[in-house]
């Protein structure tokens, strides 16, 4: 039984006010999951169609919000009828598809486009909403990331055991927290084009450089003719949360960010040896 809206409140305030992201285990059970998806057959060429999920963002996705972060329009899709259809029915189809007997790129697509239809899906059903973390069937939930929500070769999976028990573990590859997006402001972006195997590689590289580039990735809250500029930096909590995957410490953390930053905000990150925060929003990235 879903957890009612005050039952979630309760448990928010018990759990505290500070922002927690939800890590699935790292146990027997994730292991299977890594082990069990880690099949591929890098000798198919068969692609997958995500024609659905692009009419989908093509509709509802606003690229251009002034705030430099892409915002859905999830009352837009809850409201329509022949795209709710259309997000259906494309989810149903991954799900009849067992993504082990294709080729790598085409896997990391699959589960990447997977994750961010389920998230479209789950919201849009339950909006209006503030926040992602309002929803979650179990009893003192801070979101639905353990919620059943998919079965993919004969296994019910969560939107955490596919990102943090198949995405990472098998492609160890950081850039995949830019690709998948936990419908908050504070999250990457949802990506505009849906993933494919032929251009996962490019949207990997685009989202990492929108997000480090924007002030809720990098932020330094004084101006660069500031004395106090040099002394504390504001990061995204993902590189708090993953620091692990980003070089296990803020020096790694740092150097990640100098890659993909623009010339000026690279200049300021490489080498700063000031006070590092952290900060997230999980307000709903609806217009």
């Amino acid at each position: 039984m879903a957890t009612s809206g005050r039952g979630r409140r309760i448990a928010a305030a018990l759990l505290g006010a500070c922002a927690v992201m939800p890590v699935a285990s790292h146990g027997a059970d994730a292991q299977a999951h890594a082990e069990f998806f880690a099949a591929r057959d890098d000798g198919n060429a068969a692609t997958i169609d995500h024609g659905a999920w692009q009419a989908v963002l093509d509709a509802h996705l606003d690229t251009d919000h002034p705030s430099g972060i892409h915002r859905f329009d999830y009352a837009a899709l809850k409201a329509s009828a022949a795209d709710g259809e259309r997000l259906a029915g494309y989810l149903a189809s991954l799900q009849r598809i067992d993504p082990r007997t294709y080729a790598a790129g085409e896997q990391m697509a699959y589960w990447v486009n997977l994750y961010n239809a389920l998230t479209v899906r789950l919201v849009a059903a339950n909006y209006p909403v503030k926040s992602i973390r309002d929803l979650g069937e179990a009893w003192l939930s801070i979101g639905p990331w353990d919620d059943v929500l998919a079965n993919v070769a004969g296994r019910d999976l969560t939107l955490n055991d596919i990102e943090h028990e198949i995405l990472r573990p098998i492609w160890r590859d950081n850039r995949i927290h830019y690709a998948v997006n936990c419908a908050s402001l504070g999250c990457p972006n949802l990506p505009p084009t849906a993933f494919t195997g032929a251009n996962a590689e490019r949207l990997l590289d685009a989202g990492a450089r929108a997000y480090v580039n924007h002030a809720r990735g990098v932020a330094f809250p004084a101006g660069p003719d500031d004395p106090d500029a040099a002394n504390r930096v504001v990061l995204s909590k993902v590189y708090d949360w993953y620091r692990k995957d980003f070089g296990d410490d803020e020096a790694g953390v740092l150097a990640h960010l100098a890659r993909y930053a623009a010339p000026a905000l690279a200049e300021r990150v490489r080498g700063f040896e000031g006070d590092v925060d952290y900060a997230y929003d999980w307000a709903l990235n609806d217009p």
